[in-house]
């Protein structure tokens, strides 16, 4: 599998993570003392860089195993400010965090979905 879909699967897996924390804190808005969390996905540019072993020939890449950790990282806001007067979730960075990690899970999903629909045309015979 070319690794431009790995990333796009990796990414469309750090927004559906995403979407259950910002889900989790909007649910908690009223619970006393809760702390906001966020997703923090992974520096893939430097990951994958580190996988080129550079060579007189130029740069080739070097196997590795197959990495089961997930491309993200759950971080917790340890602020003490009191936004929503009980803990420091922002109802509205929430809102808006939850809209825009909407439409970073469709951009990933339609890409996806849109390589294995070149792949059935091509198996097919038929155009794109």
């Amino acid at each position: 599998m070319p690794s431009e879909i790995k990333l796009l699967q990796d990414f469309a897996s750090y927004c559906a993570q995403r979407n259950k924390i910002i889900s989790q804190n909007i649910a908690n808005i009223g619970t006393e003392n809760y702390r906001s969390q966020d997703v923090v996905f992974k520096n893939v540019l430097n990951e994958n860089m580190s996988s080129y072993l550079k060579t007189a020939d130029g740069l080739q890449p070097v196997e590795s195993e197959n990495n089961s950790t997930p491309p993200y990282e759950i971080i917790t806001d340890n602020s003490t400010d009191k936004v929503s007067e009980v803990n420091n979730v922002d109802i509205d960075k929430q809102m808006a965090n939850l809209a825009q990690n909407q439409l970073n899970y469709s951009f990933a999903a339609n890409k996806i979905g849109d390589y294995f629909k070149d792949i059935d045309s091509v198996i097919k015979g038929t155009p794109a």
